[in-house]
């Protein structure tokens, strides 16, 4: 509004100035006098102006006709392009102006003004390498998908910007959410392109989400090659693809397909947890226990896991409690002071009913790391050392407000899930799941919960207590979790192979 009024008032102050500067020159007196073949001219202020102006307009047009005669002479000695030229030189002149003034439109974020000015520029020009794009971003700033989609279109048909409609087709199919279009279309940008890093990343994001793990890894070894990738991570995520390759196959029933995909996995990133346990199945399936205990020993050094645990029981299921105990200690005693280790040193001992080492080798994680895990082990310790009931089911009742502990949680959008998995359903990105603690939300826990462990804790209650066990499943009704009462319940001379076989069992998250 106040440009505009600005721009009224600036032209009305023109054009009163030269009013008075054309009444001023009428009332002056004098002149210039001009003498041409005997005869003498004589003019007056106001028409010396207006002869100053009409000469100055004649020399121009006069070297206008001086470069159309130098022209004209150059195509006549054979320069067919020459007069061509001096006609198109005014014309690039305007183009390249508009042209650049829908670059600057587009930088400002003035789409309308973008795409007028690429029109021109066309006009002039007749470039469409150099117009469309600004016209197909200029329509997408605007929100006109359906008129950059066409000029997406038109520049595919253009050898020079096939590779930029391309991608632009793509991009817009992904936002659309038609993954399966945007693939083919990253697949043929790929072709045309296979060094650009931004096409190789959405082709195998695409490819991951639509578990095409075979073209993933040539994907991935096309980063390796151009440069695009660290060698280090390049293993680690073939690595994962080729886990999820043999999950895959394992899934279709050809069992030793997938035994040999998570071998090789496993051999190209030994620290990758599914692939170790994985791995050391398909030697356990082959009769090829040292490996297995060779892969679960190399994996357990890397960062202790219950996967890793659980696979390591399944080398010897009809074991004994004590023969276990003993057995484990291949695993014990590396990292001993971890969280995981403590956690499976006090199962093992749980199920050999010797309570004292348990509780010493749960240590203070009870206080320092309190979770449903370390709390129902500490329940079990209270209850086969002869504790009340009531303080057994307080330790319950505070099993049932604490945190589920490590899980597989998504570094890019912190969803937590109950197993690894290469691609995070909820955001789609790949290679992301860590084993870590989430944060506690304390929108989960219902009101007055936090109460309950004091009340529950406090009761003095003479008769039967539930079972311990019964108890846990209360906490995690999830039949996989480790019953942590079951040795306590049997007769010494009972089979505790099954009971020991799930006090290493994994913790699943809810």
């Amino acid at each position: 509004m106040l440009w505009s009024l600005f721009k009224i008032v600036l032209f009305v102050a023109i054009v009163a100035g030269l009013t008075l500067g054309a009444g001023f020159l009428m009332e002056s007196t004098g002149g210039i006098q001009i003498t041409a073949g005997g005869t003498e001219f004589t003019l007056g202020p106001l028409q010396s102006v207006i002869a100053a102006l009409v000469a100055v307009v004649l020399v121009w047009v006069l070297l206008k006709l001086i470069k159309l005669l130098i022209a004209t002479l150059k195509f006549i000695n054979g320069d067919e392009t020459a007069i061509s030229r001096y006609f198109d030189r005014n014309r690039e002149r305007k183009g390249f102006q508009a042209l650049s003034e829908g670059l600057m439109a587009l930088a400002s974020g003035e789409g309308r003004l973008a795409m007028a000015k690429a029109t021109k520029a066309e006009k002039y020009l007749h470039k469409p390498e150099l117009t469309d794009l600004i016209t197909a971003q200029a329509a997408e700033m605007t929100g006109d998908r359906k008129k950059a989609e066409q000029v997406y279109k038109r520049m595919v048909k253009n050898e020079t910007t096939r590779f930029v409609g391309v991608r632009g087709l793509m991009k817009q199919k992904l936002d659309a959410g038609d993954t399966t279009t945007a693939l083919k279309l990253a697949e043929r940008a790929f072709a045309i392109k296979p060094k650009h890093e931004e096409v190789q990343d959405t082709l195998l994001r695409l490819q991951a989400q639509t578990a095409d793990w075979s073209g993933a890894r040539k994907t991935l070894n096309a980063k390796l090659k151009h440069g695009a990738l660290p060698r280090d991570v390049h293993k680690r995520r073939d690595a994962v693809l080729a886990l999820s390759e043999a999950k895959d196959v394992l899934d279709e029933g050809k069992t030793i397909e997938a035994q040999e995909a998570a071998i090789s996995a496993n051999k190209a990133s030994p620290d990758l947890i599914p692939a170790a346990a994985m791995a050391a199945r398909s030697h356990v399936a082959k009769g090829r226990k040292k490996y297995a205990v060779r892969i679960l020993k190399k994996a357990w050094q890397a960062q202790p896991h219950p996967d890793l645990a659980s696979a390591f029981a399944e080398i010897e299921p009809e074991e004994t409690a004590q023969a276990r105990l003993k057995r484990f200690r291949q695993l014990t005693s590396m990292n001993p002071d971890h969280r995981e280790t403590r956690l499976l040193l006090a199962e093992l001992n749980l199920a050999a009913e010797d309570f004292p080492e348990a509780r010493r080798a749960l240590g203070p994680l009870a206080e320092t790391e309190p979770d449903t895990r370390v709390l129902a082990i500490t329940a079990a310790i209270e209850r086969g050392e002869g504790a009340s009931d009531a303080v057994v089911r307080g330790w319950l009742a505070r099993a049932l407000t604490a945190p589920r502990g490590p899980q597989w949680v998504c570094d890019n959008c912190n969803s937590i899930h109950t197993e690894w998995m290469a691609v995070c359903p909820n955001c789609n990105s790949f290679d992301t799941l860590s084993w870590t603690t989430p944060p506690q939300s304390d929108s989960v826990l219902p009101a007055g919960a936090e109460m309950l462990p004091l009340i529950v804790g406090a009761i003095e209650d003479k008769s039967d207590a539930p079972d311990a066990a019964a108890a846990a499943e209360v906490i995690d009704p999830d039949p996989a979790q480790p019953d942590i009462e079951a040795s306590e319940t049997e007769p010494e001379n009972s089979d505790t192979s099954d009971a020991t076989d799930e006090t290493v069992e994994p913790e699943k998250t809810k």
